[in-house]
């Protein structure tokens, strides 16, 4: 019998928890143009977030964006990325491990 083969794991850079890559948003840095990478192929620096409204407050608070992009991100370009991720977070259906417990 096979292995089903490796899956990548990445870390949330709000909450630092590790989850399968496919769990999680990818955000974009290239070319100083910052976006969501539903495909998770794009080329440029890139970082995860999890599906979650919670995540996303914490990784803004403690400014994880512009550390984790290696860029400094404009306020406007920072709201307009904020309002991308919530309708993506809505469209993915946030996911709070806490509510199944």
């Amino acid at each position: 019998m096979r292995s089903r083969g490796h899956i990548p794991i990445r870390s949330c850079i709000g909450c630092g928890e590790k989850k399968p890559k496919r769990e999680m948003i990818r955000i974009v840095c290239q070319d100083e143009n910052i976006f969501i990478d539903p495909k998770g192929k794009a080329s440029g620096r890139g970082a995860y977030i999890c599906v979650s409204l919670d995540c996303l407050e914490k990784a803004i608070k403690k400014k994880a964006f512009s550390h984790a992009l290696r860029y400094h991100i404009p306020s406007e370009v920072l709201e307009d990325l904020k309002r991308n991720l919530c309708q993506e977070i809505l469209k993915r259906g946030e996911k709070d491990e806490k509510k199944n417990l």
